[in-house]
């Protein structure tokens, strides 16, 4: 369960801050209206607060973690919204992301001496 929870919350956490990046983006960027730059701030601002449901208490240990995630998805959500079609590259470095998360997350630990 501790495993499904910390990949669900880690979904949520991209699509918070790489949704919110991406509207700032579109703001300033792109010529959107200012209030989407708004929205990308208050998202953002979830973003923040999506990291602390974490069941692990190691502050640097989840934003390392999360740093893969946000590479895979940052991939993914460029595809989505606007078209984006990554290389070989992308998707090999993507994936080491990915795998570090796994390992950063979810290898065996000794308990504390």
């Amino acid at each position: 369960m501790t495993i499904a929870r910390s990949v669900v919350l880690f979904v949520f956490a991209a699509v918070a801050e790489i949704g919110g990046a991406w509207l700032v983006w579109q703001a300033v960027r792109e010529g959107r209206p200012w209030w989407w730059a708004g929205l990308g701030v208050m998202a953002l601002g979830v973003y923040g607060f999506i990291a602390t449901l974490q069941p692990d208490a190691s502050f640097g240990r989840i934003l390392a973690a999360y740093g893969g995630v946000f590479v895979a998805g940052s991939l993914a959500w460029g595809m989505v919204f606007d078209g984006f079609r990554p290389d070989r590259w992308d998707i090999a470095g993507s994936a080491i992301c990915v795998v570090g998360v796994a390992v950063i997350m979810f290898a065996p630990r000794l308990p504390p001496s």
